[in-house]
């Protein structure tokens, strides 16, 4: 079955790096949409980054270009989330989701409805 494995959260500082990571198995990772979500108290989930193995395209969100980096490790069908220059407003569960067989791009990739499949979450909080 489909398992997505997320790892790396933690508190940090504002300012600080965090890196999370995303183990994948159950599909074909080489041919899935891999992306970030992540949602803080009442507030809905948004898409933070994506990426589709098949071409390396990559989705960042407006509130994170420039300080996260998402990319992919195909050996470990694993997928990163370099987080960097945190912010307060960066604290939130952040979860993997995957979307297999499926090629999204630009703002499309941000949307929760297009992913089958969701992590289980990792906890992010920065602190001023």
């Amino acid at each position: 079955q489909v398992q997505l494995v997320e790892s790396g959260g933690g508190s940090v500082q504002a300012g600080g790096s965090l890196r999370l990571s995303c183990v994948a198995s159950g599909f074909t990772y080489s041919r899935a949409t891999m992306a970030w979500f992540r949602q803080a108290p009442g507030k809905e989930r948004e898409g933070v980054a994506a990426i589709y193995i098949g071409n390396m395209a990559t989705y960042y969100a407006d509130s994170v270009k420039g300080r996260f980096t998402i990319s992919q490790d195909n050996a470990k069908n694993t997928v990163n989330l370099q987080m960097n220059s945190l912010k307060p407003e960066d604290t939130a569960m952040y979860y993997c989701a995957a979307a297999p067989g499926t090629y999204l791009y630009g703002s499309i990739s941000s949307q929760t409805r297009q992913y089958n499949y969701w992590g289980q979450g990792t906890q992010v909080t920065v602190s001023s």
